[in-house]
């Protein structure tokens, strides 16, 4: 049924982030960005149950792919993150041995020099977007790609998912991207991520 969306709760608090994002950014990101999107995407839904014909239909692409990205991407990205290990609050930051950090090591060297490209790809998105891990569909290999706006990872199958949109780091990092992208490290949550890609390889590299 069209326009029954609703906003997915958090797994943690909103404090459980910081220091390294902090429950203000927390706090918006979740009440405000992403319920904008879920009301925005169930009325585009309703109203594109209520077209007659392909114009009204075609006028309302943008409003979906826009919306249902963005309904989409940060219900990833909740799941993406996790209380820091650093601070003694959960796993956030903790990439364990298993399949997906000798994949990671397999295909970029290292760890460190995975999250040195990781970031600089992302960096250097223009305006705004997502930076993600994801497994090409064809080889089963990890690849870093980066998406525009909202649009949804559709290439690959997302592994992590990075918000890059000012609403993400601003409050706390200014315009600093880079600060952010560093920090945001100590609070992915690689135990989800390691789900996605065995779930991803069809789970060949248990």
């Amino acid at each position: 049924m069209s326009g029954q969306h609703t906003l997915p709760n958090l797994p943690y608090a909103y404090d459980a982030l910081e220091p390294f994002i902090s429950r203000q950014i927390m706090e918006l990101h979740h009440k405000k960005h992403h319920q904008t999107y879920v009301t925005a995407l169930n009325a585009a839904e309703q109203a594109y149950a209520k077209t007659s014909s392909p114009k009204e239909r075609i006028a309302l692409q943008a409003a979906l792919k826009f919306n249902g990205g963005g309904h989409i991407n940060h219900s990833l990205f909740w799941l993406n993150l996790a209380p820091p290990a650093s601070e003694k609050k959960g796993n956030g930051g903790a990439l364990k041995d298993g399949p997906l950090k000798s994949a990671i090591t397999e295909t970029f060297g290292s760890f460190d020099q995975f999250k040195k490209e990781f970031n600089t790809t992302t960096a250097a998105i223009q305006g705004s977007g997502w930076g993600w891990l994801g497994v090409n569909p064809q080889t089963k290999r990890l690849e870093i790609t980066t998406t525009a706006n909202q649009d949804p990872l559709l290439s690959h199958v997302p592994v992590i998912g990075v918000d890059v949109w000012e609403h993400a780091f601003y409050l706390q990092y200014l315009n600093v991207k880079v600060d952010y992208l560093n920090a945001i490290w100590n609070v992915i949550n690689f135990d989800e991520a390691e789900k996605r890609y065995l779930e991803a390889v069809g789970g060949s590299k248990l």
